[in-house]
């Protein structure tokens, strides 16, 4: 597509308002003290990558209303990589996730902001803290100053505190329940609040309210966008461990380590035997697992089935998606850009 609402055009300029903004906002931090320099790098380096999901999602829940084109909505919708950015930071370092995008994650980086002084490890990861922090006040900042008339902006208001609420919940969830012996239905309440609404419907409810939709239309967003956003994260498990690092970015044995309560392990420890499951309590949790041990957890889910029960959840979810938004009374260019998004967000590689 040319149109500059094409998924190339509105990617571009998202990146132009999103990287533009940062980048201003990490000199103004730098500006304080030379000190800050890493700091403000990190800024920079949290919103440097990415396929601008959220913000596609918020822009075309503006646009299915029947609004027009616009920079001031494109730059509201980039506020929704902020969130992003922030929840990425926090994870990462709730996780001790060693790489992202490729590169070192943010508390890993600021190790060297800090070296050979006393509790640096400690001290990068409170660096890394307000990173997170100042990234989330900035996503407000940003949508705030994006352009749009006031009263347009404080239709969709209220739903920063749940989008907010609602994520601090998952990532909440995901804590209390990692370690603890692995359930299907729990571990998809994880994906629903932890990443499922901040990822689609939240963005798309939040767009849609900036555009004044109905309660109709924000009913058919929810419909199309949580199953969807359950999707996407199936898939993120998947590739998490199945996943090629060179293409995600992301180490393979970060789940495993963690014990974190996903719904590929969650599905893998229902279909086990008691022989099976003592077998992955041997392996679960281990920070020496090595790459023996990674190939032995994959093949003890493939041969129970846990990764194809994952991929008929993803299809399920997918197809419900897509029934949801052709029950929609949209316009056909909104229709035409959100199926294309599910496929994005569903069937992709990374």
């Amino acid at each position: 597509m040319s149109e500059p609402w094409g998924p190339d055009g509105l990617k571009a300029r998202v990146d132009d308002a999103l990287l533009r903004f940062v980048a201003e906002e990490a000199d103004r931090l730098a500006e304080i003290d030379p000190l800050l320099g890493p700091v403000a790098a990190q800024l920079e380096a949290a919103v440097a990558d990415g396929k601008r999901l959220r913000s596609a999602f918020c822009y075309w829940g503006w646009r299915a209303v029947g609004q027009p084109d616009s920079d001031a909505a494109v730059r509201a919708a980039a506020a929704m990589e902020l969130v992003h950015a922030a929840a990425v930071v926090h994870d990462d370092l709730i996780d001790d996730s060693p790489l992202r995008h490729g590169r070192p994650t943010t508390h890993r980086a600021l190790r060297a902001a800090v070296r050979g002084r006393p509790h640096a490890d400690a001290a990068a990861r409170s660096l890394a803290m307000l990173v997170g922090d100042l990234l989330m006040a900035l996503a407000g900042e940003l949508f705030a100053t994006s352009g749009l008339p006031a009263a347009y902006l404080s239709r969709a208001r209220p739903l920063w505190a749940v989008m907010a609420r609602e994520l601090v919940a998952g990532e909440c969830l995901e804590i209390l329940r990692t370690g603890s012996d692995p359930d299907t239905t729990a571990s998809l309440k994880v994906i629903r609040y932890k990443t499922a609404k901040y990822t689609v419907e939240q963005p798309l409810l939040i767009g849609g309210a900036l555009a004044g939709a109905g309660a109709g239309l924000r009913e058919g967003f929810r419909a199309y966008g949580l199953p969807l956003g359950e999707a996407f994260q199936l898939r993120d498990d998947l590739l998490g461990l199945f996943g090629d690092p060179g293409v995600t970015g992301k180490a393979n044995a970060d789940d495993v380590h963690g014990q974190r309560p996903t719904a590929l392990l969650a599905e893998t420890w229902r279909l086990a035997g008691a022989d099976e499951r003592e077998r992955l309590r041997s392996l679960l949790g281990r920070r020496d697992l090595g790459e023996e041990g990674l190939r032995a957890v994959r093949e003890l889910m493939l041969g129970l089935g846990a990764p194809a029960g994952i991929e008929d959840m993803i299809r399920a979810r997918v197809t419900e998606a897509l029934d949801a938004l052709h029950e929609l009374d949209v316009p056909s260019h909104a229709t035409d850009a959100l199926t294309a998004l599910a496929d994005s967000a569903a069937l992709r590689l990374s």
